[in-house]
């Protein structure tokens, strides 16, 4: 039988080799090693004559030029069809080349130009370059992954003219596009030799050739495509919403749309498209019509779409600073608020007024106004030196609630909530309650009560669940029954787990359904007033981001997604405790993805607490191989959940070949007030800790990782954690920081948010009073104990945590002779959202990981291969 196996394992390698040889032939030349396509998917001919007219104006050139089609979206494979009109239909082919090339058949009796397209993918096992070459007689141009790439225009009838681009290939699967053009007065045969050529520094087989258009998960996948945003359901339960955004590639700009969907079927009715950003969209709470924004620079409409009139007006059309809108429970008025600017001081000095006033913001006045339907008719609500922000419309359409802010410097929190009732009658107001922390506010069905989140402490002791003398996370919200009659507050989540991050009542005020962070998860629950019970719904998704009842129906729209699961809308029947999907717009760009699995691992800290976390695994991992590893965290007061994609994905970077660990350590909201308590004055003391601890039990329990192999990266909190980790060990191979905190004081008092996020993370504990958290805590006063490379990332024009914080950390490296780099992000804030910076941005970590955990300096050297030398 031993015997047999090895046999047939003989037989399984020659097949394989024979398999690979027929998609492509490798020589050795000068140093390169040249790879002959030969494997092609072939979609034509499609005849295309000249224009009218176009003697002497428009010749094979302009042909070749001109784009019939969006190639930017087309994934060929075997046996597919390529939809041209409605008369013709192509499939993709497969061909393949003889040793001469690869010869398209040409018709004999040819008068017009034809259109071949020819299809191979090239799967990098790594950053790679490489020069395409193609010898052709006839005209052609090539397309990496829908960009053009070049063109050979002449058709020659003597000399044949080659073409030749070089490649910059990253780690996963590229399209080559070849479009062919005839040319019916060349005799010369259609004959294509394509061959790339690869530097043989590169290793061994760093690309493979086929023609699957089965991939794994990329920068391209995570940034393009369509998207659900947002939905929205009728009161009546029979139509709802789904807003679609989509980056365009060539301006990097985002483009939105509507599409409005039979919730029995999900059957589309209508699609709803402007020239610019579509969004807000919001049933009114009678009839069948819908309000919805369009937004173009600072210029707003506010459209209204009638179902059963069949007309959409402009309510509001072209408002300068528009904010947002809610409509009234009888849909007859709509109330929306307005951004009013300052006048400019001239002379050029400015006072602060308040330690916000350094937001840009700060003196723009939001005010409340109302608006009729369908007469539009209008009024204005709130005037004054504070911003009203609108909280919720009563049920009866009488009242508004609505919150101020002023700052308090007498103690925490230093900024004053004020939650006050406009009657709209007179416009008179009355003040329900003063304090810090709160969330949101909504109107109980019958108008008696009023559903508050907010903090644990937002009416002191009531909220909090935590041991005596600890200071709770307010950032971990709970939600409250406020009396309006008696202006007393009960607890509902006090002793429930989950962060609250959404609620809704149900239509008789016996239920309320909570959108919440249960560890890694947001999950949805309904609770019952009667029972004061939780009970989870099941929605089919790790990650719930946005939820939506219908008034009259037991029924409601949500979208979400999972780890290794884009984001789709659903339909939940609330009643049969059922979810259907409703809206899948990826489905197509994702249909051919593969993923690697996502394991649960945990672990105990020297404090006796669980320590919650996850492993993603490369696609196609294989325990036998030793893997390189990333290390992910935030440490910061919420978790990292397990949604799709996001700035940090991890499912890219498991394709490009690293096991990826997130863990949670303590202070993280979603474990309840003990566990998110930890983040109280803790800057990073025991996280670091549980951080080390973590991905020694990590590697332990993997022995396929490679130890001396394993990178950290986190962001913002998480960044801070990179360099406080960094000062305390030398386990990692490199390190990332963006937008990490490297002195706790100079964030506290430059960052915008600084001294409001240590009201909570550093509860009554200041610079002048806690030297054990401002310095010691600190990463620059140990900068000197750093050893491990570190790539610092910083927007430039960062308001929350200053690029002050990654410029003194970056000073004190190199005059301590460390391996560092620092890259900024021009006019990026805390978040890197430009699409195209956005993606260097994204290619800047990948390449920095991959020259200290691969060996493989390549693609940072050729990213940043120009700066080398600079300087004076």
């Amino acid at each position: 039988m031993q015997s047999l196996s090895i046999f047939r394992g003989s037989v399984l390698a020659i097949l394989l080799m024979l398999l690979l040889e027929s998609h492509l032939a490798v020589a050795q030349n000068g140093g390169k090693t040249v790879m002959n396509i030969s494997e092609w998917l072939q979609a034509g001919p499609l005849e295309t004559p000249l224009p009218a007219f176009h003697k002497d104006a428009f010749g094979l050139k302009d042909l070749l030029k001109f784009e019939p089609a969006e190639v930017e979206k087309w994934r060929p494979a075997p046996g597919s069809a390529l939809a041209w009109d409605h008369r013709t239909r192509l499939n993709w082919a497969a061909v393949a080349a003889s040793e001469k090339g690869l010869e398209i058949g040409r018709d004999a009796g040819q008068k017009n130009p034809q259109i071949y397209y020819l299809a191979a993918y090239l799967n990098a096992k790594r950053w790679v370059k490489a020069e395409l070459q193609v010898r052709s007689a006839h005209p052609l141009k090539a397309y990496l992954d829908g960009e053009n790439l070049a063109a050979k225009e002449s058709s020659d009838t003597s000399e044949v003219k080659e073409l030749k681009q070089a490649l910059k290939l990253t780690t996963g699967k590229h399209l080559l596009l070849l479009k062919v053009l005839i040319d019916p007065e060349n005799p010369a045969p259609a004959l294509l030799e394509t061959s790339l050529a690869i530097d043989e520094k590169f290793g061994e087989a760093p690309l493979a050739l086929d023609t699957s258009p089965q991939q794994s998960m990329s920068i391209s996948l995570l940034l393009d495509g369509p998207k659900v945003t947002g939905v929205s359901i009728s009161p009546d339960g029979e139509l709802a919403t789904v807003t679609i955004s989509e980056i365009q590639r060539s301006e990097g700009k985002s483009k939105s749309w509507l599409e409005l969907r039979r919730v029995k079927d999900g059957s589309l009715v209508q699609t709803y498209r402007g020239s610019t950003a579509l969004s807000a969209v919001s049933w009114a709470p009678v009839g069948k019509r819908f309000a919805y924004l369009e937004r173009n620079g600072d210029q707003t409409t506010l459209w209204v779409a009638d179902l059963e009139t069949g007309t959409t007006i402009d309510l509001l059309r072209e408002v300068k600073d528009f904010g947002g809108f809610s409509w009234s429970p009888e849909g007859n008025f709509i109330v929306y608020s307005v951004s009013e600017k300052p006048e400019e001081d001239k002379r050029g000095v400015k006072r602060l007024e308040s330690p916000r006033d350094r937001w840009p913001d700060f003196r723009t006045r939001s005010f409340l106004y109302r608006v009729s339907y369908p007469e539009a008719a209008r009024q204005r609500l709130t005037a004054g030196k504070l911003t009203t922000s609108l909280a919720a419309v009563s049920p009866d359409g009488d009242r508004l609630l609505f919150t101020t802010n002023t700052d308090n410097f007498a103690g925490r929190p230093f900024v004053k909530t004020t939650l006050s009732m406009l009657t709209l009658r007179d416009l008179s107001v009355d003040t329900l309650w003063e304090g810090g922390w709160l969330n949101s506010a909504q109107w109980s069905p019958d108008g008696k009560q009023l559903l508050l989140t907010g903090g644990p402490s937002l009416f002191g002791e009531a909220g909090r669940n935590v041991p005596e003398g600890v200071f709770p996370n307010d950032y971990d919200t709970q939600a409250y029954l406020f009396d309006l009659a008696t202006r007393q507050a009960a607890p509902l989540t006090r002793d429930f787990h989950p962060s609250i991050n959404e609620a809704a009542w149900d239509k008789k005020g016996e239920k309320i359904y909570f959108v919440a962070l249960e560890r890694e998860y947001v999950r949805l629950f309904r609770y019952s007033l009667r029972d004061r019970q939780f009970q989870a719904l099941d929605t089919g998704v790790d990650v719930v981001d946005q939820f939506e009842i219908a008034k009259d129906q037991p029924l409601a729209v949500y979208y979400g997604s999972s780890s290794n699961i884009p984001h789709k809308a659903y339909l939940l029947d609330l009643k049969k405790n059922r979810f259907r999907l409703l809206s899948d717009p990826g489905q197509a760009a994702f249909e051919q993805v593969a993923f690697g699995e996502v394991k649960q691992f945990a672990f105990t800290s020297v404090e006796g607490v669980e320590i919650d976390g996850r492993v993603y695994y490369p696609p196609g991992f294989d325990p036998a191989q030793k893997y390189p590893a990333i290390v992910y965290y935030y440490g910061g007061t919420s978790p990292v959940t397990r949604d799709f994609g996001g700035r940090y994905p991890k499912n890219l970077y498991a394709a490009q070949g690293y096991l990826v660990y997130v863990l949670q350590p303590g202070g993280a909201t979603g474990y309840g007030q003990a566990f998110s308590a930890l983040h109280v004055n803790n800057w990073g003391k025991t996280v670091a800790d549980e951080i080390i601890l973590g991905t020694k039990k990590f590697l332990e329990a993997h022995p396929f990782v490679d130890e001396k192999r394993v990178g950290c990266i986190g962001a913002s909190y998480g960044g801070f954690m990179t360099l406080l980790l960094l000062t305390k060990t030398d386990m990692f191979a490199a390190g990332i920081s963006h937008a990490g905190i490297s002195d706790l004081s100079s964030y506290w008092g430059e960052g915008f948010w600084g001294y409001l996020y240590n009201e909570v993370a550093a509860a009554h504990s200041f610079p002048w009073n806690r030297r054990d958290i401002y310095v010691e805590q600190s990463p620059l006063f140990h900068a000197d104990k750093v050893n491990t490379p570190l790539l610092l990332l910083h927007g430039y024009s960062d308001t929350n945590v200053p690029r002050g914080e990654s410029d003194q950390f970056y000073l004190a490296l190199k005059l301590l002779g460390k391996e560092v780099e620092y890259v900024q992000v021009a006019d990026q804030n805390h978040w890197v959202l430009d699409y195209k910076k956005r993606i260097v941005w994204q290619q800047t970590i990948l390449a920095w990981f991959d020259k200290w955990l691969k060996g493989q300096p390549e693609w940072w050297d050729d990213l940043y291969a120009e700066e080398k030398g600079k300087g004076n």
